[in-house]
């Protein structure tokens, strides 16, 4: 009797499961618990990173205003203090460029001033030099009973007086010897002649040149040869 009692609660058994496992309504309902319990979850998990994100935020920023307080500045009194140091450094190179320029200033009108007294008084030591020329020659000129030797020594005398005037004044003459090479920068050919010179050279001085500071002031004038006449 127990033997059939058993058979038969264990057929009982084995019916309920398999109508369970062929059951679709069964077996959806109970997936979808198991979703609303893993939803259920994933949304916790989802809060509670969400809190932790916003806690460390909040966390930072007092962390940053704390630091600020203890060093006496905040972000907004740093970008015056910055803005305050360009300002002053900008009046600063202002200030700088006016004074150059008004030293430049300075300088181009000392410049010009400089150079207009140059030209009104660059001949000044020059004319000075000549003076005691002029005074031999009035002085000659004062003596008109003098006979020909006293004219030649005070001649001589006054063109000694104007040579020293021209050294003094770095006034120099320029009178090439026959035989000397032509040089076109410091002579002027007024003719070509067969000589017995060689070609390019010169044959015959006409007038004396002149350099002022090494500045030709007047080219000699000469004669150049053109060779042996064949």
């Amino acid at each position: 009797m127990n033997d059939v009692e058993n058979f038969m609660s264990e057929s009982k058994e084995n019916d309920a499961n398999l109508k369970q496992r062929h059951d679709p309504d069964a077996e959806n309902d109970r997936h979808s618990e198991q979703n609303d319990a893993n939803g259920g979850n994933d949304a916790a998990t989802e809060q509670a990173d969400q809190a932790q994100a916003e806690r460390t935020e909040n966390d930072e920023q007092n962390i940053g205003q704390d630091t600020a307080a203890e060093d006496g500045e905040l972000p907004g009194e740093d970008l015056e203090a910055q803005l305050a140091q360009a300002q002053e450094d900008v009046a600063k190179y202002y200030e700088e460029l006016l004074r150059a320029r008004a030293e430049v200033e300075n300088i181009r009108r000392r410049a010009q001033e400089d150079v207009s007294k140059a030209r009104k008084f660059g001949i000044e030591s020059f004319a000075e030099s000549l003076v005691p020329v002029l005074d031999s020659l009035e002085a000659a000129l004062a003596q008109p009973d003098q006979d020909a030797q006293a004219w030649q020594s005070g001649v001589e005398a006054t063109l000694r007086q104007l040579m020293s005037a021209f050294e003094r004044n770095a006034l120099a003459a320029v009178a090439p010897k026959v035989g000397d090479r032509f040089d076109p920068h410091l002579h002027q050919a007024i003719s070509s002649i067969p000589a017995e010179q060689p070609e390019g050279t010169v044959v015959q001085l006409l007038q004396k040149g002149y350099t002022i500071a090494e500045r030709v002031l007047r080219p000699a004038l000469v004669v150049v040869s053109s060779g042996q006449a064949k």
